[in-house]
């Protein structure tokens, strides 16, 4: 189960890259030659919203997420792990009914053929890789609350990221 949890942050990182590459590649085209890449626009909005959903499925299982913590380290232990677990339950079915409105959004980009200015390529299939990433968030925020359940020794385990100093 870990290597999957890997292979999706593996994924998420790749585009991150693919993303920065995109962004350093036109600016420099722009900037040194005055050329831009046919569709850079399109290509850099399309690969944010994969970047942001696969994003969403690297940082929900780390819980490296933005949180609020001012009720959670005021309480014990065991209301922590409650109240873990209700975020994460509360996760899920935002997360899910996301997955759910997103596949919509891919099946309706397909059915009205919509395509980029430059190139005219298909824009569905961008929207079906963001939906690939929310479907993957889904599955580890599920991985995330049956360990909180089940084996909370599994996610305290994980690694956190310390402050340096």
């Amino acid at each position: 189960m870990d290597g999957f949890i890997d292979a999706i942050e593996m994924v998420a990182a790749i585009f991150v890259g693919i993303v920065a590459a995109d962004i350093f590649i036109s600016v420099l085209l722009r900037y040194f030659f005055s050329v831009s890449i046919p569709d850079g626009y399109d290509f850099g909005r399309l690969l944010l919203g994969i970047l942001i959903f696969w994003g969403i499925a690297a940082t929900s299982y780390r819980g490296t997420h933005i949180t609020v913590d001012l009720v959670w380290g005021a309480v014990g232990p065991e209301r922590q792990r409650a109240i873990d677990v209700f975020a994460t339950l509360v996760l899920l079915f935002v997360v899910t009914v996301q997955t759910i409105t997103l596949f919509d959004k891919v099946r309706t980009t397909m059915a009205d053929n919509i395509r980029t200015f430059d190139l005219n390529l298909p824009t569905w299939p961008f929207f079906a890789v963001a939906w690939a990433g929310d479907v993957s968030a889904v599955i580890l925020i599920a991985i995330r609350t049956y360990r909180l359940v089940f084996h909370p020794e599994q996610i305290a385990s994980s690694p956190t990221i310390k402050p340096v100093e």
